[in-house]
């Protein structure tokens, strides 16, 4: 029965130390993916801002500028590119709408984002867009891959539609959570007017024609929970402005908007909240799983050893009573009367 049962101890060790690195390195890879249907939203504020007054073409100081950034996922366009590129597929249709003291619109910006919902890749296909144009996107965004690396990582930029460096800048405590911080920053660049402006009757197009550009400047600023790769916090020292052309004659340079874009306070609390849930599901797939499987299997394989070397061990022999008395002349026990001589 012991050589039995330390077989049988034996096999289900072997099978749980087998399945640590299963969970680890195969399962995880297939099972921790984004959701293709997911919906989130995000609040940000400027307190204070400079915006531009377009009807005197002037900059002003203003208490507050939001920005309402959503993300959904878009499950129909998803299925339809998984088919062709042969892999899970995320398709978030983006909307990043800008606005003022008064409530109206400043900007509004919409993308498609297609990645792969493993890794966080971008996946090119057709309709991945900024404000309708046609983009290749390089590198992440809004996003870090799950188990995110302390190392820089190409970020991309939706308003000037090019891939930089967002640079690793050391690991900090955040409500609790440790987390990874982000720095990239990109210097004044030319960039596209929006095709919705906020006066009515004015199309980028005229804009342009007038000869009047917008450059565009920031410094982005993440907060990353590094198992899950979700950003539990995030700034931007944000800078708009308009040069030249007829709106602003003799080359004029005028702000279109600045300020310091912070998350706002009850979504940041919501995020942690929620990333925290996240983290756990993640860790026991990468680290709570395959070390208590293996420590499992460790166990089972230490007493199924005990089990074999006591069923090993030579038994005691059992005790013998006295020796039979020999009678005198070599007879043997009781019997009949020695022989006579």
């Amino acid at each position: 029965m012991r050589r039995t049962a330390s077989l049988v101890l034996l096999a289900v060790a072997v099978f749980f130390t087998a399945l640590s690195p299963l969970m680890r390195w195969y399962a995880f890879p297939r099972l921790a993916k984004i959701p293709p249907g997911q919906y989130q939203d995000m609040v940000l504020e400027a307190k204070p801002a400079t915006l531009l007054n377009y009807g005197t073409m002037k900059a002003e100081q203003v208490p507050e500028v939001t920005i309402v950034q959503t993300l959904k996922g878009n499950v129909v366009a998803s299925d339809r590119i998984e088919q062709s590129a042969g892999r899970d597929v995320v398709v978030w249709d983006a909307l990043s709408y800008v606005a003022g003291p008064d409530g109206k619109m400043v900007s509004e910006i919409p993308e498609r984002y297609i990645f792969d919902a493993h890794s966080q890749e971008p996946v090119h296909a057709t309709g991945e867009s900024v404000d309708g144009d046609p983009v290749r996107r390089e590198g992440i965004e809004y996003k870090w891959p799950f188990l995110t690396e302390k190392r820089d990582y190409a970020y991309f930029d939706a308003q000037t539609r090019t891939s930089a460096p967002i640079h690793y800048r050391g690991t900090r405590t955040f409500r609790g959570l440790e987390v990874y911080y982000f720095e990239q920053t990109i210097p004044w660049t030319k960039v596209a007017l929006p095709k919705k402006m906020p006066v009515k009757g004015v199309t980028p197009q005229a804009v342009a024609k007038m000869g009047t550009t917008r450059w565009y400047s920031t410094k982005r600023m993440f907060w990353v929970e590094p198992v899950t790769g979700a950003p539990v916090n995030g700034q931007e020292i944000h800078k708009e402005e308009l040069r030249g052309g007829d709106l602003l004659p003799g080359g004029r340079t005028v702000t279109a908007f600045a300020g310091h874009v912070k998350m706002r306070a009850d979504y940041v609390d919501a995020t942690v909240s929620l990333v925290k849930a996240q983290r756990t599901l993640v860790l026991l797939l990468t680290r709570y799983l395959p070390w208590g499987f293996l420590t499992l299997g460790a166990a089972l394989l230490a007493l199924s050893l005990h089990l074999e070397a006591r069923g090993r061990r030579p038994r005691t022999a059992p005790a013998r009573g006295p020796a039979p008395a020999v009678a005198p002349g070599g007879g043997a026990g009781t019997g009949g009367p020695a022989r006579p001589r």
